[in-house]
């Protein structure tokens, strides 16, 4: 029975342990440090008001006997000659001193420290507070912040981020000259670091075009080829729910064809969405290839919660728009992910489709491979935390509300490296997004809705 007990308390320690690891990687949770902290503070000063109490007792105490005792020296042997006088002399050094030692002693901080006690499991660790850290490097690197922009923690204004691109672009090449020396050390540092960490030598490159794009010096398109690009109200081919009320579509990219529905998804829906995920919300993982199993990694700082159709109308209804809207089979698609980004948040240059030299990233779900992505923006984002295509050099910026989608496949079922895409660090703000992956099963005798494919 005792061995039951133990077993019992080891399972709650552990679920209570692993439901507050990592803490930097989700802004989302973080915010419970807030309130626990207000928590604490109001509990501090409850304290302070009764040790200032405490005292306050004691300091009229020691007043009053400062006068009593000023007086009874100037004339010893007439004071005490009052009888009354030597019996109160005897009670305070008999009774009342002691009853002072006693508040003296009291300790006023059982309730504080108490509290502080319970709250302390909920506390970052050292791997929060060094995950921090580094991911304050990561922003500096990115944004190209200097080192007093970070350490005073004057970031980039955020409501003018947008207005004064050109401004930061022309302070950007008229600094470019002064930083050659610094960059070519930092790209030498970078060299060593990847080669301990056994990165590929094509890393840099991609990951200067990866900070390039986060900071809006994406691709420009030509106006010709602009010219091919529309928003439109769609209703995929007089969808029965949309034929009334169509969605605003906004062609995004050509090749590949990426679009964006706006206003796709509530502000009441994507709170649910929310209230449903912070809860269950862990460390992201990635599909290590080399052992076929899901791990954590560095270059994935947020954490994620899976949500089914199941589980509520709500997460029903948003996948049944899905489905409506791509006109692809979303009953082979993956669960409904929902993901909050930490401090610096991001997700370096990826696939979303498995790729041949992984043949098995998929095959535990028997659906086949990702043929298309849904990302749901369910959070404006301040500052930073856009979803960038390294390959054809093109930013989607996050907006609430509305959703991005595009294919992974080609039709003949190979991949499409042109979606190769990362998110960028979140620099200000908190972003929240969704994902649906939807797979091969069930599209066989679906036609591609929505897109153009222009190969």
């Amino acid at each position: 029975m005792a061995g039951c007990w133990w077993l019992l308390i080891h399972c709650v320690l552990f679920a209570c342990s692993s439901a507050h690891s990592d803490l930097f990687t989700s802004t989302g949770q973080m915010t419970d440090l807030l309130f626990i902290e207000k928590d604490l503070v109001t509990s501090l000063k409850a304290y302070i008001r009764v040790e200032e109490n405490k005292l306050e007792l004691i300091k009229q105490w020691a007043d009053k006997l400062h006068v009593l005792s000023a007086a009874a020296t100037q004339d010893p042997e007439g004071f005490l000659g009052n009888p009354v006088n030597a019996f109160k002399l005897m009670k305070r050094l008999n009774t009342e001193w002691g009853e002072l030692e006693s508040l003296v002693l009291t300790d006023m901080s059982d309730v504080f420290i108490s509290n502080l006690t319970i709250q302390r499991q909920y506390f970052p660790n050292d791997e929060d507070q060094a995950g921090a850290a580094k991911a304050l490097m990561r922003l500096q690197d990115t944004y190209q912040l200097d080192t007093n922009t970070i350490s005073t923690g004057q970031l980039p204004d955020p409501m003018h981020q947008r207005a004064n691109g050109n401004l930061k672009y022309f302070e950007y090449q008229l600094s470019k000259q002064k930083k050659v020396e610094e960059r070519t050390e930092g790209e030498a540092e970078g060299r060593q670091r990847r080669e301990t960490r056994g990165q590929p030598d094509d890393y840099l490159p991609e990951r200067k075009t990866y900070e390039q794009l986060c900071r809006g010096e994406g691709l420009r398109m030509n106006p010709r080829r602009e010219s091919h690009l529309f928003c439109r109200y769609y209703d995929n081919n007089h969808h029965p729910r949309y034929v009334i009320g169509p969605v605003k579509q906004e062609d995004e990219w050509d090749r590949p064809h990426i679009v964006r529905y706006h206003n796709i998804v509530s502000d009441k829906e994507m709170e649910k969405v929310k209230e449903l995920a912070k809860p269950r919300l862990r460390r992201a993982t990635v599909h290590d290839p080399q052992t076929g199993k899901l791990t954590t990694a560095h270059y994935r700082v947020s954490k994620s919660a899976w949500l089914g159709a199941y589980e509520h109308p709500v997460v029903d209804q948003i996948n049944q728009r899905i489905g409506d809207l791509t006109g692809l089979d979303v009953t082979t698609a993956e669960d409904l992910q929902v993901a909050n980004y930490g401090v610096g948040g991001q997700y370096e240059p990826h696939f979303d489709f498995g790729r041949k030299d992984e043949p098995d990233a998929f095959e535990e779900l028997g659906t086949g491979n990702r043929i298309a992505t849904w990302l749901l923006y369910m959070s404006d984002v301040q500052a930073g935390g856009a979803t960038v295509f390294t390959d054809i050099g093109v930013a989607v910026w996050p907006k609430k509300g509305s959703a991005v989608f595009w294919y992974n496949l080609h039709p003949s079922g190979e991949g499409d490296y042109r979606t190769r895409h990362a998110a960028c660090p979140v620099l200000v703000g908190n972003k929240w997004v969704s994902n649906k992956w939807i797979h091969e099963r069930g599209q066989e005798f679906r036609r591609r809705c929505g897109l153009q494919e222009t190969d």
